[in-house]
């Protein structure tokens, strides 16, 4: 527990180096970068990059939360379950247009900039947490179920005082591998004038400056690690109350 809560606390460092005073790094990115050729990435403010691509991620990630959220409690009610297959072919839709034709189809309609990149994330972003909502809602203890209904409880306090409680966790693991996949995913964005790190990974792609790529990279990939960890942590919480 100590050396992970160290590992933690250091990854922490980096990622806060990397992003408020990325000029610390040149010694280690200097090898990488091209001959007289910049080193760290000055366009623009890596800390704003960083706050845009989060914030991209984080409305993406709660409205494929509610709907996908949403979709899973109306199809697992008797009302619903008619429309269980429909739901499925809905949410899998984007999983089956990859996100640069999302993104290519979005913006003839929505113009350059962070739209079409909303789009694409709210849409892969659908299937893993509507799977693991599905997953929860269905695998419940029916004695709880049957104790919740000889108790008195309507069904919309059984759905909100039992069945959401119980099942969160295995919604939460859903979320997190959809908030995971968007980090990364996100970084195609800045292929449309979002602003996102993926910014930094394709000036460095486009001046041949590996230097540029590694630092997008690893901003990117620290802050997957560690929204990822966060994630599992709560999800431990959940678990044990």
């Amino acid at each position: 527990m100590k050396a992970a809560t160290l590992l933690r606390a250091g990854l922490v460092v980096l990622l806060l180096t990397l992003v408020l005073r990325p000029e610390l790094a040149t010694p280690l990115l200097a090898p990488l970068a091209p001959p007289d050729g910049p080193v760290i990435y000055e366009r623009a403010s890596l800390l704003s990059l960083s706050l845009s691509h989060l914030g991209l991620v984080a409305l993406s990630s709660l409205a494929a939360t509610a709907v996908a959220v949403t979709l899973a409690v109306l199809v697992t009610r008797p009302f619903g379950a008619a429309f269980r297959p429909l739901a499925r072919t809905v949410t899998n839709l984007g999983q089956t247009f990859p996100p640069v034709a999302v993104l290519a189809l979005a913006v003839p309609v929505m113009g350059f900039g962070a739209g079409p990149t909303l789009v694409a994330l709210f849409l892969y972003g659908l299937l893993p947490i509507f799977e693991n909502a599905m997953a929860g809602l269905t695998a419940l203890p029916p004695a709880t179920l049957d104790a919740a209904r000889g108790m008195g409880f309507s069904r919309w306090r059984q759905l909100r005082r039992v069945e959401i409680p119980l099942a969160l966790p295995v919604i939460l693991a859903g979320v997190r591998l959809s908030v995971v996949i968007a980090l990364g995913t996100a970084t195609i964005g800045s292929t449309v004038a979002a602003r996102t790190l993926g910014e930094v990974i394709i000036a460095g792609l486009l001046t041949s400056n590996t230097a540029y790529v590694v630092q997008g990279g690893l901003v990117v990939g620290l802050f997957a690690v560690l929204i990822h960890d966060a994630l599992v942590q709560l999800e431990r919480r959940l678990t044990r109350r």
